[in-house]
């Protein structure tokens, strides 16, 4: 069996730096240690993005209405195994009078010969779950660049296959975090950087959402939500509040995840629901779910700092991401409303209460991050929760275009979806402290912090913008 990197590292990390001036490699023919080569990773401009869309289900379908209305983009192949989703996606671009897609899904891994084409240069991918690392490896393998929905792999050997198959091939790998590009997620990260939090050094954190109903009744069928509950303890869906609060920590910029305990509670909501709402036969009457209801994890940086992280999504309770950003100046709110508050001077008491309502709202336009300054409205009127799903694509459009690097890169998919197997390991281990891995070998201590930065929206010529429906499951 090929000798892995982290194996290779783990075995012979002293021979490194003869390794890197000799260009040796490892036995799968992957450069032995060199640091951290993704941070920073930039290709040259693409102005005209061809875009292959896998999986066109609700989030797909929605992606496909977004990315079409931005200038530069060309949807050249679709892939799903629905018929009727790909009429869909036929007669949507046909009514615009755009350029048809070549049309992909005949067998369950049509998806492959999508990637093998080459009118094709990025992967936008919403499949199962079960799809997110084959479709990595096997496009980037392929020349592609991918973005995967979230989680963007599901345990730590998908994360090693993912980082390595970046690194081998340099193609961007991004996960689709679409909350880090959210209003006051970006405001947060714009009032970190401009220090008038202080230092961040602690973040509440996590995803509550009442999907009782969603997950015993899918839109499609597929019951694949509820079917982690019924097999896995952990937190499968870690990363909507997690990774906007690591930015403003400058995760993998500077500090790193080090080591999470994760706790359950008693399984008893969804299995109540199940019994009140559906009759005696069904199996949802009797269903037995091995999670709990809710999952918090507690994670420590290098740096010494924390994030209480919660997962919850079948008690009855408002929407929340959490949202709390505690820093050495102040703290940021986001849920249940937006509040803000911080110090002038060090010890004023100024934070003792939040700020009044006033003087929250001009804080909130004052620091508003330049992104929704610039492309706020448009997001609005294009839509994808309230304007975060454009404004991500938006983004990543414009770094592609433009010969940037990505605002987030293979090592922050890894990092983030690693919490979905190292919170399990812990809750199987009565909460015993778990070690993240350290995908960039090191490069997190060099590597430049998460920066303010700017879209020149004047690049784009934004014409005849449609508002189409909205997807209601964040």
């Amino acid at each position: 069996m090929a000798q892995s990197r982290r194996d290779f590292l783990k075995g012979t990390a002293w021979m490194g730096v003869a390794a890197m001036a000799a260009g040796s490699f490892a036995k799968d023919g992957v450069a032995a240690a060199t640091g951290a080569p993704m941070h920073g990773f930039a290709v040259p401009p693409i102005p005209v993005i061809r875009i292959g869309f896998i999986g066109i289900g609700s989030r797909g379908t929605a992606a496909v209405h977004r990315i079409a209305q931005i200038p530069g983009c060309q949807i050249t192949a679709i892939c799903d195994i629905n018929p009727a989703r790909l009429e869909a996606a036929r007669n949507w671009l046909k009514e615009r009078g755009l350029p048809p897609a070549k049309e992909y899904g005949k067998t369950e891994d049509d998806w492959k010969r999508l990637c093998d084409t080459e009118d094709v240069d990025v992967i936008y991918s919403a499949t199962p779950r079960p799809l997110h690392c084959p479709i990595n490896v096997y496009a980037m393998d392929h020349g592609k660049h991918v973005m995967q929905e979230v989680p963007g792999v599901f345990n730590l050997d998908e994360c090693w296959q993912t980082v390595e198959a970046a690194e081998r091939n340099r193609r961007h790998c991004m996960m689709l975090e679409n909350c880090a590009y959210g209003e006051y997620e970006m405001l947060a990260f714009n009032l970190v950087n401009k220090g008038m939090l202080g230092e961040i050094i602690q973040a509440e954190v996590g995803y509550s959402h009442d999907q009782r109903s969603l997950q015993y009744n899918p839109h499609d069928g597929v019951f694949w939500r509820i079917e982690r509950h019924k097999t896995h303890h952990g937190n499968y869906y870690p990363t909507h509040g997690l990774v906007p609060a690591g930015k403003c920590m400058n995760i993998n910029r500077g500090d790193r995840f080090d080591y999470l305990v994760s706790m359950e509670t008693k399984s008893a909501s969804f299995e109540l629901y199940g019994r009140e709402n559906f009759p005696e036969g069904d199996w949802r009457h009797t269903a037995k779910m091995v999670r709990g209801d809710v999952n918090v994890s507690l994670i420590r940086t290098v740096g010494g700092r924390t994030v209480q992280l919660t997962h919850n999504v079948c008690t009855p309770r408002p929407y929340s991401r959490g949202g709390v950003l505690m820093g050495t100046k102040g703290i940021f709110r986001a849920y249940p409303e937006y509040r803000v508050g911080f110090e002038t001077k060090v010890g004023d008491g100024a934070a003792h209460s939040y700020f009044d309502a006033e003087k929250a709202e001009r804080i909130r336009e004052e620091y508003k991050h330049p992104f929704w300054k610039v492309a706020g409205e448009i997001a609005k009127k294009v839509g994808g929760h309230g304007g975060m799903d454009f404004i991500m694509d938006l983004r990543w459009v414009y770094c592609l275009q433009n010969g940037l690097p990505l605002d987030t890169n293979v090592y922050d998919l890894a990092t983030y979806s690693s919490i979905v197997e190292l919170s399990e390991k812990s809750v199987n281990s009565r909460s015993s402290a778990i070690d993240f891995p350290d995908y960039t070998r090191g490069g997190w201590k060099t590597a430049k912090p998460f920066v303010v930065d700017e879209i020149d929206i004047s690049k784009f010529r934004f014409d005849n913008l449609a508002k189409d429906k909205d997807a209601q499951t964040v």
